[in-house]
């Protein structure tokens, strides 16, 4: 995961010009997270001198992070009109904190820094944070599970890119709780007692119908997994390469994300919800659809197929897009946004 991020700069291909799918459910989020912090944020007994400290963790390259922290700055400016805030902008190192930074919002209420680093581990000092936030970041896992890659095991991935057997997506939760379980645990360290956490989670329904409904997970296994194994009929690449490449992310159940909030004792729940995402009619067309996933994709299947490929790759998926009824329609999108929002609970 550490060479993994997001396609960099501003161009064609690039994450700032094709994410309005992961900003869709911000909208439907904000009345929910002013709310929170209205009625639960108790800023005078939580910063007693200084600035108010806000994190989004997975900011990528911040053209989603800005809105939401001018939604949580302003709502809290509400309660306390003079506060002032300190944000800290974190993803993995080899995320594109250039673009972030020269995009900054010149009017924002906030001074910035950038906190280079995996967020499943130790990030910031003890008990300084007051205010975290992550969006469509907790779905990527810190590796893949060893047994999907291992040909030994019953949960060996073969042929597929992403799990689509009960002994493969087994493996793949397992990780996930251990990934989200690390998350809370170090933020917990990190946070003061009575700070909140804003979580959006990208995640699929408890039942769905692959006749007539996909996920991105489905659109992504299913329709990109294929056209990667065309490529290997055509000798493009080989199978055993296919064998060996699996994408490192989860989309969890509401059920499933709400067991492991429950594990973990420093925080408590105070609103789990399911969210309507909008961004489902932000890619009309086969083009943009492609975009959008090669935006978030590329430096993945180019690490591990070279990228030469990318391109043929992508021609291919806008192929297999536009003759499939069921993926081509929005309307048939299922995949869901979770909102959790957590508490610090006071030690």
């Amino acid at each position: 995961m550490n060479n993994f991020t997001m396609n960099a700069g501003i161009g064609d291909h690039s994450y700032v010009q094709n994410s309005s799918y992961q900003r869709g459910a911000l909208d439907f989020a904000i009345p929910i997270i002013e709310e929170e912090i209205l009625t639960k944020f108790n800023i005078k007994q939580l910063v007693k001198n200084g600035a108010v400290f806000i994190a989004d963790f997975g900011c990528s390259t911040g053209h989603n992070s800005f809105p939401a922290m001018h939604i949580i700055t302003q709502a809290i400016n509400r309660i306390h009109e003079s506060a002032e805030f300190l944000v800290f902008f974190n993803d993995l190192p080899t995320n594109d904190f250039t673009t972030l930074f020269n995009s900054l919002p010149p009017h924002r209420s906030y001074r910035a820094a950038g906190v280079p680093g995996d967020f499943h581990r130790r990030l910031l000092p003890e008990s300084s944070l007051h205010f975290a936030y992550s969006s469509w970041s907790l779905h990527w896992l810190t590796q893949v599970p060893k047994a999907v890659a291992d040909s030994s095991s019953p949960a060996w991935n073969r042929g597929a890119i992403h799990y689509n057997r009960n002994e493969v997506g087994d493996a793949y939760l397992d990780q996930y709780s251990k990934d989200v379980g690390a998350f809370l645990e170090f933020r917990a360290v990190e946070m003061v007692g009575g700070g909140l956490m804003v979580l959006l989670v990208p995640g699929v329904p408890q039942f769905l119908d692959p006749q007539t409904e996909y996920t991105i997970h489905s659109d992504v296994n299913n329709l990109l997994g294929s056209c990667l194994m065309d490529m290997a009929k055509m000798g493009r690449l080989s199978e055993e390469k296919i064998d060996t490449f699996n994408i490192p992310a989860y989309f969890t159940t509401p059920q499933q994300l709400k067991v492991i909030l429950e594990k973990n004792n420093s925080f408590s729940i105070e609103r789990l919800e399911i969210l309507k995402n909008t961004g489902m009619y932000s890619r009309p067309s086969v083009d943009s659809r492609a975009a959008s996933y090669r935006a978030v994709h590329e430096s993945l299947f180019a690490d591990h197929f070279g990228g030469e490929i990318i391109d043929e790759l992508f021609a291919l998926y806008k192929k297999k897009l536009a003759a499939s009824p069921v993926f081509l329609n929005p309307d048939n999108d299922k995949t869901i946004m979770i909102l959790a929002i957590l508490k610090r609970i006071i030690d």
